[in-house]
């Protein structure tokens, strides 16, 4: 491919890119359906699930402006009353999300639960006529992905998934690096998420009142087999493959959402996992150390590469928590607030000498050798281009949370499905971490189909 349309081709938007599949035109035949909402009005919205990133949602959403929160729903009492504390005691509460989806009078809800009820709550959302942002993963099993994709398609109502972090302007700045070709062919990607806390690893607090009748169990429970009441299983839901999805499904797709929105690329085709559980053996049953490798296969837009993903909650050594997407001319490594580019090429002649087989030739074969290299490379080939760095640090001002609400919003208004992280983006993103559970918990090697998106038979 020559450079000029490797070049084109990258400069494609995500949305030009994915919008050569089948499922993911059909939903813009549906966006004339849509309600728009004058710019002068407020979104009214709610927020099902107030725990802790419920709580950092909605101020994030409260931030992006336009917006009014009018109710939440948590099944915890605690935290309803928490809810009239922070934002008023005129905010409607209840335990049962269905009383929220039922008023005329809320444009949007905000999807903060467990991983388990993320696709049950968001269909019913839809088919209620609200706009709906999700909490990432979208879902909590591969085969959930499409029909909450469908449900979308059919309501013609905006979506956005949670992985705020691709609103940052530090990622904003990678992609276009990597889109400009400033990197050469893509041919590696390491990405981590380390910790070393207890909070860190999902061991939060649990509430002294705690019990069957201050929270309901059973509809917390909802398709997760039957347990008597464990008050960590609900406080701590994420360390539970009942409920929650891991450190791939709450920290992996983090990290495969930034390398898909810079890369455009669809998604992997072959995943494969190993971990253990380490440090924290607390009754969870998801490990703490996990290492993902992902292959992707090479496109219209990009050369095949290899992703690592690692997750490591016991990690008593240096942490840096970064993305390095590495190409055959240099390589983008970026955080949410900072980018370093550094670029090198290679010059056109290898070279000789040194820790070289050159040495153990003859005098006379050395002598051969070195007239035939000075007629086929040049002087002016035999340098490289000097080592560039560019350096990218986030504005102070730069909230990514509040710019990926911003986003949703103003797509509400728009009466546009266009969102930066719509369903089907979200799914190829949470689809290859869940392979990546599947793999670890079945010790093997999970084929996936990133245009289809669906599985393959190995």
């Amino acid at each position: 491919m020559n450079s000029n349309r490797r070049v084109f081709l990258r400069n494609l938007t995500a949305v030009s890119a994915l919008a050569a599949t089948d499922s993911f035109a059909k939903p813009f035949n549906i966006i004339r359906d849509l309600k728009k909402i004058s710019p002068n009005d407020k979104i009214r919205f709610a927020t099902i699930g107030m725990g802790i990133q419920g709580h950092q949602d909605t101020k994030a959403a409260l931030r992006s402006g336009g917006t009014e929160f009018v109710a939440a729903a948590d099944l915890y009492d605690g935290r309803l009353q928490r809810v009239k504390e922070v934002y008023g005691n005129e905010v409607f509460t209840t335990r049962d999300y269905r009383n929220i989806l039922e008023r005329k009078d809320i444009d949007a809800v905000l999807v903060v639960t467990p991983d388990h009820w993320h696709d049950h709550i968001t269909k019913a959302s839809l088919a209620a006529g609200k706009h709906v942002y999700c909490e990432k993963p979208m879902v909590h099993h591969i085969n959930e992905g499409l029909s909450v994709i469908e449900a979308w398609k059919k309501s013609g109502k905006t979506m956005q998934i949670g992985s705020q972090r691709i609103s940052s302007a530090s990622f904003r700045e990678a992609k276009r690096l990597f889109q400009a070709g400033d990197i050469g062919d893509i041919n590696y990607v390491e990405s981590n998420n380390d910790r070393f806390n207890a909070i860190g690893a999902w061991n939060y607090s649990i509430p002294t009142d705690a019990s069957v009748s201050t929270l309901d169990w059973d509809t917390f429970l909802g398709d997760a087999p039957k347990t008597a009441f464990d008050s960590k299983r609900f406080f701590r839901w994420r360390n539970y493959k009942d409920y929650g999805t891991g450190v791939a499904g709450d920290l992996f797709v983090h990290l495969i959402t930034g390398v898909h929105f810079v890369t455009n690329t669809l998604g992997p085709e072959r995943i494969f996992s190993s971990g253990q559980l380490s440090y924290w053996k607390d009754g969870r049953d998801v490990p703490d150390v996990m290492v993902s490798i992902l292959e992707y296969p090479k496109t219209d837009i990009h050369s095949n590469f290899q992703m690592v993903l690692r997750v490591n909650f016991a990690n008593a050594g240096a942490i840096a928590n970064n993305t390095r997407i590495i190409g055959t001319e240099g390589q983008i490594e970026f955080t949410e607030n900072n980018l370093l580019l550094t670029r090198k090429k290679l010059p056109k002649a290898p070279g000789y000498g040194g820790y070289d087989s050159y040495n153990t030739f003859s005098e006379k074969e050395q002598a051969e050798f070195k007239k035939q290299y000075d007629a086929q490379f040049p002087e002016d080939t035999r340098k490289a281009e000097p080592v560039k760095e560019v350096k990218f640090t986030a504005p102070k001002e730069d909230d990514a949370h509040m710019a990926h609400f911003k986003d949703f919003f103003d797509n509400i208004r728009k009466g546009s499905l266009g969102t930066v992280e719509d369903p089907v983006f979200g799914f190829r993103a949470a689809a290859p971490v869940l392979a990546c559970n599947s793999s670890y918990f079945e010790n093997k090697v999970i084929h996936w189909d990133p245009v289809k998106m669906k599985l393959k038979k190995g």
